[in-house]
């Protein structure tokens, strides 16, 4: 048990992330002042007894019409819609998780980050769609954001003790998911029980078909840009397959240091919350002796196109980041919803980025229109 407690807000509790964070939580005996969720209002019921949180905001009106029915007994405020979202990442605490799944994720993080509260971030949309609001916000509210994506985590973990250092490079590794060596005639025969199946990970649907695009990565680039101010063509990517070590960063002096580990999320999630303390984990420790050999390649950018889309999308600036996930999210969503084969995922987002004109002016207006032009694009295109 840990002596040092906190209290957490977890905002996507019930996803992924959210769900291994309270694993992490149960472990240390952490609190839990709030929670969050969308849909699955069965597990939010279930957690929201376990941990007793002050709120459970649900994003899903009909969820929360039966979630509030369920926890009627108790006395745990049960709450609807994006407002109060944004209001339960404000409430006060030892730090925000961030784990809820795409552009919604921003507003929150601004909250969180106004009522000058740590945030565990997650959320990679709060970086490519608003990085410059989000770093000014962290900057004027002197408060910090912890990055939980085990390859953010691992850059952030090697730049510890290098304060004013150059850095030449960040290397962000890719597991390059279950089509790596595929070329684009055989990206026309995946299946979507193929694109669903991580070789490494186990995530939520959305994530895994990001991963087998390889635009989780390219989000993850521009993520690497706004987080540790870089410049694109300083952040290299590189297929790992075996996910050990989960990213670096080579200075100027040519030592590249990076973070090895087991492919789990607990390690980098509980890292955030306990940052700059380590504690005990449950996880798995790492035995390079089992690893054996580690292999590293280059990335397919002209199979991958989501890959390519991304680094034209930060090298541009402005909203184009926006448009690039934006038209994702619908992408995906309708590959999810059985309406496009895997392979049209990034003939629609390559063709919305060349179509879709952006703007250099990044405000949440900005962004809302960006995004709402890209998702019209896309559907009109499908």
């Amino acid at each position: 048990m840990n002596d040092d407690k906190k209290t957490l807000v977890v905002l996507g509790s019930t996803g992924s992330i959210g769900t291994q964070t309270l694993d992490v939580a149960r472990m240390h005996g952490y609190g839990i002042a709030a929670l969050s969720a969308h849909t699955n209002y069965e597990l939010a019921e279930k957690q929201a007894r376990e941990f007793r949180p002050e709120t459970v905001c649900m994003t899903d009106e009909a969820a929360y019409k039966e979630l509030k029915v369920r926890l009627a007994d108790t006395d745990i405020k049960v709450t609807y819609g994006k407002e109060t979202l944004c209001e339960t990442a404000a409430i006060p605490c030892d730090m925000v998780i961030n784990a809820v799944v795409g552009m919604v994720g921003l507003e929150p993080t601004l909250a969180a980050l106004n009522a000058r509260n740590r945030v565990g971030l997650a959320n990679k949309e709060t970086l490519v769609t608003g990085g410059e609001l989000v770093k000014a916000a962290e900057k004027a509210n002197g408060t910090d954001i912890v990055p939980i994506d085990s390859e953010h985590s691992a850059i952030f973990q090697s730049l510890m003790g290098n304060s004013g250092n150059k850095i030449e490079k960040i290397i962000l590794t890719a597991s390059g998911g279950p089509f790596f060596g595929y070329n684009k005639e055989k990206m026309k025969t995946v299946t979507m029980e193929q694109a669903l199946h991580h070789p490494n990970w186990n995530m939520g649907r959305k994530i895994t078909t990001d991963s087998a695009t390889l635009m989780n990565k390219g989000l993850e680039l521009i993520e690497a840009v706004r987080l540790f101010d870089v410049m694109p063509e300083q952040v290299e990517v590189v297929v790992h397959r075996q996910s050990i070590l989960h990213s670096a960063v080579e200075y100027e002096d040519g030592a590249v240091i990076g973070q090895l580990g087991v492919p789990d999320m607990k390690i980098p999630i509980q890292f955030a919350v306990t940052y700059p303390k380590r504690l005990p984990s449950c996880s798995k420790k790492l035995s390079l002796f089992d690893v054996g050999t580690m292999t590293f390649e280059r990335a397919d950018e002209e199979t991958f196109v989501c890959l390519a889309e991304a680094r034209k999308a930060i090298a541009k600036g402005g909203t184009a980041p926006t448009i690039l996930n934006s038209a994702n999210e619908a992408a995906v969503a309708a590959f999810l919803g059985g309406k496009i084969p895997f392979y049209r995922i990034g003939e629609l987002v390559s063709g919305c980025c060349a179509k879709l004109r952006h703007t250099d002016k990044v405000t949440l207006q900005t962004i809302s229109e960006a995004d709402a032009a890209a998702r019209a694009d896309v559907m009109s295109a499908i």
